[in-house]
């Protein structure tokens, strides 16, 4: 059943994917096309903030790839059939797959760039949201910040988006010249 799934996902995903502006940022996964995607067992406005979060870093890197690309590599690493998502612990791999240069880390206060994903209340508890921030002059930009904001999000830093929770995972990005 679960090749059966990744493989509808995959012709599902290639089929809306010439919808997507290519080489854009994507901000609210359960809005528009993108809301569409499949994930797992799950539509991608529920459970694709981490392949979202992978796509959006490509993007700032210069080096976009297709949505359904991005999801159908994820597919080996979905939690419990995707219903959770994406193992937060596998996004690196996924970013250098994509030829992306990025580290683990513990602070993203040490990165410009990075991907973090973080518990949206009580951990365990509640769900897991992964996004992806570029520290700016103006403070730190939340690509996909929720399901329905279809902007991105500025903030005097991560603290102020994710409170006082410690990231569960988070992975520097560098440009390349």
């Amino acid at each position: 059943m679960f090749r059966f799934a990744a493989k509808r996902n995959i012709r599902c995903n290639s089929a809306l994917d010439n919808a997507l502006e290519a080489g854009r940022m994507i901000n609210g996964q359960a809005c528009g096309t993108v809301s569409a995607f499949r994930y797992g067992l799950c539509r991608m406005s529920f459970n694709g903030c981490e392949v979202i979060a992978v796509h959006n870093a490509l993007v700032w890197l210069g080096i976009p790839q297709k949505l359904a690309d991005i999801a159908a590599y994820m597919e080996r690493f979905r939690m419990l059939m995707g219903i959770f998502g994406c193992s937060p612990f596998k996004i690196g791999r996924a970013l250098t797959h994509f030829g992306a240069d990025n580290k683990k880390i513990k602070d993203p206060a040490e990165a410009s760039a990075y991907v973090v994903t973080f518990w949206t209340k009580i951990p365990f508890l509640s769900s897991l949201h992964t996004v992806f921030c570029v520290k700016t002059e103006n403070g730190t930009e939340v690509y996909n910040s929720s399901n329905g904001c279809t902007e991105v999000k500025i903030y005097e830093d991560i603290r102020q988006y994710i409170g006082k929770k410690r990231p569960v995972a988070v992975y520097a990005l560098k440009k390349q010249k």
